[in-house]
């Protein structure tokens, strides 16, 4: 049997994670890394979201908004948009997955 290389630096993602937005378990299919302050505005610190709730913050809010006004969970919780998409996403299975379109408010 073949021996399996793996890049060192890869490293799989907990099987038990958690989005701290919407609270359901990520799949490793629907990961994606999200950074509390964006990189162009100095950001380093990172989380794992939902690719459709780490869509969804990005389609509401600027860079800029993020940076200066939502670079906390809590913080993106005080947004109305945010929490109704919440509700809605929490009804969804754990692996589900829709294109998520601009918000017309975004600065």
């Amino acid at each position: 049997m073949a021996k399996k290389i793996v890049e060192p630096w890869y490293r799989p993602p907990p099987a038990d994670e958690i989005c701290p937005l919407c609270g359901r378990p990520i799949p490793p299919s629907q990961r994606d890394l999200h950074h509390w302050i964006p990189r162009t505005k100095g950001g380093k610190e990172v989380a794992p979201l939902h690719r459709i709730c780490h869509r969804q913050i990005h389609a509401l809010f600027s860079e800029a908004e993020l940076a200066q006004r939502f670079s906390t969970v809590e913080a993106l919780l005080t947004d109305e948009a945010v929490r109704t998409f919440v509700r809605w996403v929490r009804t969804k299975p754990a692996d589900f997955y829709e294109r998520t379109r601009r918000s017309a408010r975004k600065g």
